[in-house]
């Protein structure tokens, strides 16, 4: 009987030193000794928040890591921080809504904003196109190619009479 308990001992023993993986706070860096990219791992892998960075010191993108991979909400960045495009993650792939910020248009009037639905990181679903937060044009993708466009309401509602924006 003794042996038997302090066989059961020593196996839990071993077993919690095998799994008692921590995580730790990672830094990385360019060779000119700027930042790079900071955040969670565990054996190895990243997890949890990241931030990357440009060689200027302005963040590049951020958001969640599980496993290696890209996962949840992720926010991307110009090198002058600017909002580029924010959206969903699973499994390292985009997926669901996306927004993309129009940076290039230098008066405000000419941005366009596209929101994006994304499915195993390609365009499928519709996209709406804003222009002075007003919606002007929606356009529909099926694996990243553009199959339908609509300038108005009705027309769009009369070919789409199920779609749910």
């Amino acid at each position: 009987m003794m042996k038997y308990i302090l066989y059961i001992v020593i196996s839990f023993i071993s077993f919690s030193f095998q799994t008692s993986v921590e995580k730790e706070y990672h830094k990385e860096y360019y060779n000119d000794g700027s930042i790079k990219s900071e955040g969670w791992k565990m054996d190895g892998q990243k997890i949890d928040y990241w931030y990357s960075y440009y060689p200027n010191g302005t963040i590049s993108e951020q958001g969640h890591f599980w496993n290696n991979k890209k996962q949840g909400y992720w926010y991307f960045y110009s090198s002058s921080n600017k909002l580029i495009k924010e959206g969903h993650f699973i499994n390292d792939k985009a997926e669901k809504w996306w927004i993309i910020y129009d940076i290039a248009a230098s008066n405000k009037k000419n941005r366009i904003t596209r929101k994006y639905q994304y499915k195993n990181n390609q365009k499928n679903g519709y996209c709406l196109l804003y222009k002075n937060d007003k919606l002007f044009k929606a356009e529909k993708y099926i694996d990243d190619q553009k199959t339908g466009e609509w300038t108005d309401v009705f027309s769009f509602k009369k070919d789409n009479p199920n779609a749910s924006l």
